[in-house]
């Protein structure tokens, strides 16, 4: 069975010095990548995060993404990073109305994924109370998560729950057993090893949350995360601090099995994502090989680009197609224009 070529796109916040639209789509494009993830950006008002970026600003994207020959793959929203309950738990979390969030935060999402080209949104799965059982949250994030899949399905979208510390779906396991509750086709998974090793699992044990993960893929995250030391299991990270961000084939997730263990099943994922709307299965670079917090990373022009042959040397040696841009597509480009 032929094994279709991933989609390989990155977080283009990350390759930019200042974070400013031209500086990330030249590094992007230079690279050989055709499609992107934004997040935070600079088109001439300032640094903002996409969810805050004017009807006009959003105008100004679309049109230098085209002038690049990129296409937006993923929008890397903040939602779900927000408060599950209204409590001080000694963290900065903000909270917001669960209604006054669909309706506006939600919403205004879609509109700037919808805007900008995309079927796919990035979210998360919601902060508990630090110091409590995220399991005792369960009912509360499902019933949550299933109203913003119904929101997306709306506008033809699907969302993306990450896995990552200190949130309900802090785990693979966990995010699967949320996955199933919600049973909803607009809703998918993503995979993020190095998310997994910083809360101190050995690559046995991220595996073993991958494949909790397979049945609701959707598309990875690709970053890795390399224990100075012996690691140590965490139950809340201090995401300020983490700073051992390493590319994908130098890092404790076991990218090569994972990869080994995807690659058969990628052409039953890759017709489930083209039917959902996207261009196939994403794999995102979030390299953070220069920092990494709580709600971005930053590798630079040169981390991303070491990163992304990092990628690419796992994807060539496990058999792993996926096209860059070349001279062809230029060709078709230029005769298009």
């Amino acid at each position: 069975m032929a094994i279709p070529p991933v989609v390989l796109s990155g977080f283009a916040d990350e390759a930019a010095n200042q974070k400013t639209a031209v500086q990330q789509f030249a590094a992007l494009s230079a690279v050989g990548l055709q499609y992107y993830s934004v997040r935070f950006i600079d088109v001439g008002n300032g640094i903002k995060n996409v969810m805050d970026l004017t009807k006009t600003e959003l105008k100004t994207v679309v049109q230098l993404q085209n002038e690049y020959g990129l296409q937006v793959a993923t929008i890397g929203s903040p939602i779900g990073k927000v408060k599950l309950i209204d409590v001080d738990d000694g963290t900065s979390n903000r909270f917001v109305p669960f209604a006054k969030y669909l309706s506006k935060d939600v919403r205004h999402a879609c509109e700037v994924a919808c805007t900008l080209g995309t079927r796919l949104l990035r979210g998360f799965s919601f902060y508990h109370p630090k110091g409590t059982d995220p399991r005792d949250h369960l009912p509360q994030v499902i019933d949550q998560l299933g109203q913003i899949a119904d929101k997306c399905a709306e506008h033809g979208l699907v969302f993306g729950l990450e896995v990552e510390a200190n949130l309900v779906g802090q785990t693979g396991k966990l995010l699967a057993e949320i996955h199933r509750a919600v049973n909803h086709p607009s809703l998918v998974l993503i995979f993020d090893g190095a998310n997994l090793v910083c809360q101190g699992m050995t690559p046995d044990e991220v595996f073993a949350e991958y494949l909790a993960m397979k049945p609701g893929l959707g598309w990875l995250h690709v970053k890795d995360y390399r224990h100075p030391s012996a690691a140590q299991r965490l139950q809340h990270v201090d995401e300020a601090s983490l700073k051992n961000f390493v590319p994908a084939d130098l890092g404790d997730s076991g990218h090569e099995a994972i990869f080994r263990d995807l690659r058969d099943y990628l052409p039953k994922l890759d017709r489930k994502m083209r039917k959902l709307g996207a261009p196939g299965v994403v794999f995102d670079l979030e390299p953070h090989v220069k920092g990494g917090g709580q709600f971005g990373g930053f590798s630079g022009p040169d981390g991303f680009g070491v990163a992304l042959r990092g990628l690419c040397r796992v994807l060539d040696y496990t058999r792993i197609p996926y096209r860059l841009t070349d001279f062809d597509e230029i060709l078709r480009r230029r005769e298009s224009s």
